[in-house]
């Protein structure tokens, strides 16, 4: 079988130095490690499980229809964290869902329902497919979905693209996308671009594509066309110390672990645990504890991703 390349995979570069991300501290040149301090939790992510009906090439989280690495929450363990909020009185505006395949879970929908009547905004981040569509009437019958964002996965503007990433899937893609505007939900799209591809092609190519599908998608907005930049773990990358905070002019109230948190269910663990960042679920450096308030701490970028996505790339998973 020949071997399939995404669109996606990075031209070869060179690989990460000996000694960097390796001290949460200091960084390989001893300087101090930048930290992000928590500024308020605006935005509690949950992963509700990596199973997907999907496989997809480069896949950050590797889900797929066998990754059970991250098991299934349960809505009474999304409630434990719900009330941990009302109890401590933490600023909360908004709950947002990524997986594998949010509607995969069993309890996805009495957990929107139970999310949209406590009066946060939801956040749920679908390929809009087969789980979703059979999720068709009790998604109608939401009481306040007014309040919940389905962002939908589309890799590329082209089919070639996307497929080449995701398999066949472009048509049922776009089918979901057109039933969720058909029945006035708010939508969002997750893209990518490509490594060579500028962040204003990429914007016109899907703005000319919501335009042909009469998708009421801005495609100018950042929250509801989030673009995401490549990222290869391996690669070599500047770490971010204290210094740069002034030298890139940067804010680090303006990172995404600065308001932001994940709870995920590894398997063979007991209970849920809160990690730091969507995109480090499983790196125990990020394991903050079991509950907001031990989650609560600065969070140390000693990660390639930390410099890659949110320092140097400017990119975000929330929905604002």
């Amino acid at each position: 079988m020949a071997t399939v390349v995404s669109p996606f995979a990075l031209t070869a570069s060179r690989p990460l130095a000996p000694g960097k991300f390796e001290n949460p501290r200091q960084t390989a040149k001893g300087e101090p490690r930048a930290q992000v301090a928590l500024t308020g939790l605006d935005t509690l992510w949950f992963n509700t499980g990596t199973l997907c009906n999907l496989a997809c090439t480069t896949c950050y989280i590797e889900s797929s229809p066998r990754n059970d690495a991250l098991v299934y929450l349960t809505l009474a363990e999304v409630e434990t964290f719900l009330d941990e909020i009302a109890r401590e009185g933490l600023p909360t505006r908004e709950i947002a869902f990524t997986g594998g395949e949010p509607f995969m879970n069993p309890d996805m929908l009495p957990i929107l329902q139970l999310c949209l009547a406590r009066g946060f905004a939801v956040l749920v981040l679908s390929n809009a497919m087969q789980p979703m569509r059979r999720s068709e009437a009790a998604l109608l019958a939401l009481e306040g979905r007014e309040r919940l964002t389905i962002r939908v996965s589309l890799d590329h503007y082209t089919r070639e693209v996307h497929e080449a990433e995701r398999g066949v899937s472009w048509d049922k893609a776009m089918a979901g996308l057109e039933w969720l505007a058909a029945h006035g939900f708010r939508i969002a799209v997750a893209g990518r671009q490509l490594e060579h591809e500028g962040e204003g092609e990429a914007r016109t190519g899907y703005r000319e594509l919501f335009a042909r599908h009469a998708l009421p998608i801005d495609a100018d907005d950042p929250a509801q066309l989030v673009l995401f930049p490549a990222m290869d773990p391996d690669a070599d990358i500047a770490e971010i110390s204290e210094a740069c905070w002034g030298i890139l002019g940067k804010d680090p109230a303006q990172m995404m672990c600065a308001s932001s948190r994940m709870v995920v269910k590894r398997k063979h663990e007991p209970a849920p645990r809160v990690v730091a960042c969507t995109l480090l679920p499983y790196d125990p450096g990020f394991d903050l504890g079991a509950s907001l308030v031990e989650a609560s701490g600065a969070v140390a970028l000693n990660h390639p991703h930390c410099a890659r996505f949110c320092v140097l790339g400017g990119a975000s998973c929330t929905a604002s």
